[in-house]
């Protein structure tokens, strides 16, 4: 749903990131603003919550990276715009060094993202979300589909591999050591 407060009006991403937000789930999708409808259900926070966690908690006690909810958004495209908000990405040291983070937005693609699926969702979105990442440099993209009790791994120039339970999710290229059996997911 384009949004009635920029009708005909192409915003950059610099112009994007600067508007207030009072917690709507929006993006900028070719210089226009998109609610992104519906509202996902509490469901959705618990799992974008296991990922933080248990990726997070790899990634500290490992000395890896980052891990950052939705606030963190990636600019996929230029001329006209596009920012996507992934629900947990991944950012190694290698890509953002410790120490404090920059102000504002971060102009640094992650090594990963993370999405979670949910009713009315759709794979074309999904899909198209996916090829975006891949194109500015994003390694990895994770799809948690609640609905079916599976995780989509997509890698760039790789046939997706979908993990069900009994499968073990590892991330070689960003997180190397890490695994996570996928039915701890729908326990």
């Amino acid at each position: 749903m384009e949004s009635p407060a920029t009708p005909g009006k192409l915003l950059t991403a610099e112009q994007f990131f600067a508007l207030p937000n009072d917690g709507v789930p929006w993006e900028l999708d070719r210089g226009r603003i998109i609610t992104l409808q519906p509202v996902p259900p509490p469901e959705h926070s618990y799992h974008s919550g296991l990922i933080f966690d248990w990726v997070g908690e790899f990634a500290n006690e490992h000395d890896e990276g980052r891990i950052f909810n939705d606030n963190c958004r990636v600019v996929t495209e230029r001329n006209p715009d596009t920012v996507r908000a992934p629900d947990i990405t991944y950012y190694s040291y290698k890509r953002l060094p410790k120490g404090r983070l920059p102000e504002g937005n971060l102009a640094i693609v992650p090594d990963a993202a993370f999405e979670v699926r949910f009713v009315n969702d759709f794979w074309p979105r999904r899909i198209q979300r996916i090829n975006e990442m891949f194109k500015v440099g994003v390694l990895v993209v994770a799809v948690l589909d609640p609905l079916s009790d599976s995780m989509m791994i997509c890698r760039k120039n790789m046939p997706p591999r979908v993990l069900f339970e009994g499968d073990v999710l590892t991330l070689p290229e960003v997180l190397p050591g890490f695994e996570l059996p996928i039915a701890r997911f729908f326990e």
